[in-house]
């Protein structure tokens, strides 16, 4: 399951000994002495005392070139102590969810399951794998670990998906599915694209937050901004909303949202917009038109440094044009999943657009990452999903 090689040894430059102890995984290029050595090598990581203290993957050309997997004896990387990971994100997962309620979850989240670069999603019998970067892709087999999950959870296919841009899925065992794979999510019937969506076929984080607007909605009218295929709206038609309104800029996100609201068999009180967000929020306020319940679940507007600035902006923008469509006591959601704008930052642009939208807000919760996207304690930098329930005057 894992590549089978000689380990290299690395020299920390940096007194970060504590650091990594704890339980952050990320070396910087400033951090370590770099090496030549293959992509995906496994480093066995020394301290200035020449001291053995961690083992990972290696990259000399990655921005971060040593991802730490283990601090503990024996410092090791090998199929057993990879089979130990898997189960121990099983077990999680097994205690977290009833399956004949939801069976589309992560499995495997990366450095918070202790498995660096590694991101497995389940869709019911459909698993889908991600490689995060040069060192995971050479370091873990996928076949290995398909292998693994068909006979630890009967998985009948396994896809894996690649970062190049507009590829998709290939299935490398079984056969790929010829649709969009059907899977349960809080006893709600959705599916995934597995092989060309967004992600891994289905934002699953979203999943609580979901859960908790299906039970806020009974009643009321809710706009849903950003739609994509209609978590959300589906979960406030399941919870008795008495008019739903999606908007997304993709027609085939709405097509899938209407799909999906069918498949639930809900009343035909859901109506599908393929328009810019901003651009319905503005003819709406000309409209005069007002909702009980506003979500607003962007895609990352900064997914890198240099766009902080303008993400902060946009963001600000969006709090303020749904502020103004919310009605009074109504509920408005704000959502961020970019992880270069911090939870303060987002509760700062966010009561900024408040403001200007002359509205005084009252925050109801606020939330993070779910059960199955765990992330290390050291790492705050990995959870990137913020959401704000407020109730506004």
């Amino acid at each position: 399951m894992v590549r089978d090689s000689k380990p290299i040894y690395l020299r920390l430059r940096k007194d970060l000994t504590r650091s990594i102890k704890r339980g952050h995984a990320w070396l910087y290029s400033d951090a370590v002495e770099l090496v030549r050595a293959d992509s995906g090598s496994v480093a066995i990581l020394i301290d200035r005392k020449e001291e053995p203290i961690a083992v990972g993957i290696y990259d000399p050309a990655h921005p971060i070139p040593l991802r730490i997997c283990r601090t503990t004896l024996p410092l090791k990387l090998d199929d057993n102590w990879l089979g130990t990971q898997l189960q121990r994100a099983l077990d999680l997962r097994r205690m977290v969810f009833d399956l004949h309620r939801t069976n589309g979850y992560r499995l495997v989240a990366g450095e918070g399951d202790g498995l660096p670069g590694l991101i497995i999603d389940i869709y019911d019998r459909v698993a889908v794998m991600k490689l995060d970067g040069g060192a995971p892709e050479a370091f873990y087999l996928p076949s290995g670990i398909a292998q693994w999950l068909e006979k630890h959870l009967r998985i009948e296919c396994v896809v894996l998906r690649t970062r190049e841009r507009g590829r998709g899925g290939e299935a490398i065992l079984g056969t790929a599915p010829a649709a969009p794979v059907p899977f349960l999510e809080n006893g709600l019937l959705f599916t995934a694209d597995v092989l060309h969506g967004q992600k891994t076929g289905f934002f699953l984080d979203q999943r609580d937050n979901r859960g908790l607007l299906e039970s806020l909605s009974h009643g009321r009218s809710v706009l849903n901004l950003f739609s994509f295929n209609g978590g959300f709206s589906i979960a406030a038609g399941q919870g008795g909303a008495s008019q739903v309104t999606s908007v997304d800029i993709a027609a085939p996100a709405i097509e899938a949202a209407n799909i999906h609201w069918e498949l639930n068999g809900l009343p035909p009180n859901h109506t599908g917009h393929a328009s810019d967000c901003f651009e319905f929020l503005e003819g709406a306020l000309s409209n005069k038109q007002l909702w009980d319940i506003v979500v607003c679940d962007p895609p990352s507007f900064a997914p890198n440094e240099k766009s902080r600035e303008r993400a902060m902006a946009a963001y600000a923008k969006l709090a303020q044009l749904s502020a103004r469509v919310t009605r009074r006591d109504g509920l408005l959601a704000l959502a961020s999943c970019s992880s270069h704008v911090d939870a303060a930052t987002f509760t700062q642009v966010n009561c900024e657009g408040l403001a200007r939208a002359r509205r005084r807000a009252t925050l109801l919760c606020e939330r993070g990452l779910p059960l199955d996207h765990p992330t290390p304690l050291a790492m705050p930098e990995l959870r990137y999903l913020k959401f704000q329930l407020f109730r506004l005057d």
